[in-house]
């Protein structure tokens, strides 16, 4: 019994050490290769727009609140920050995340794309 309860102890630990998330570690190189997906409709650099915003400080940052893009009104209202969480069901399937949302990719099935992506979106800062 106490062997759980260390196991226990010991995960607690490593889930704040890591900033209060389970999240898998993706794999920002990888995400880097599977954000060509996304480069058709977003930048990576600072304030360049394109059909989408700038994806440079997504992480953390509150959804629709780039300055200069014209966001659709159900983004706007979904209160949402982009976290591991809520960018992981966005990227799965958008539409689905947030009915009403203009963007138009029909999302990433593979968990360990969504995963790297996430990791390589975390280093644009």
């Amino acid at each position: 019994m106490k062997k759980i309860g260390f196991l226990a102890t010991a995960l607690a630990v490593g889930v704040m050490i890591s900033g209060g998330s389970a999240w898998a570690a993706g794999d920002a190189a990888k995400g880097k290769k599977v954000f060509k997906k996304c480069a058709i409709c977003h930048s990576v650099k600072k304030g360049k727009k394109k059909i989408g915003p700038s994806l440079f400080g997504v992480a953390g940052r509150k959804a629709a609140t780039v300055k200069g893009f014209r966001f659709s009104k159900a983004l706007k209202k979904s209160g949402l920050t982009w976290d591991d969480a809520s960018l992981d069901k966005f990227l799965e399937k958008p539409r689905k995340a947030v009915r009403g949302t203009r963007m138009a990719f029909g999302g990433l099935r593979s968990k360990k794309d969504r995963e790297n992506l996430i990791a390589y979106l975390k280093t644009l800062k």
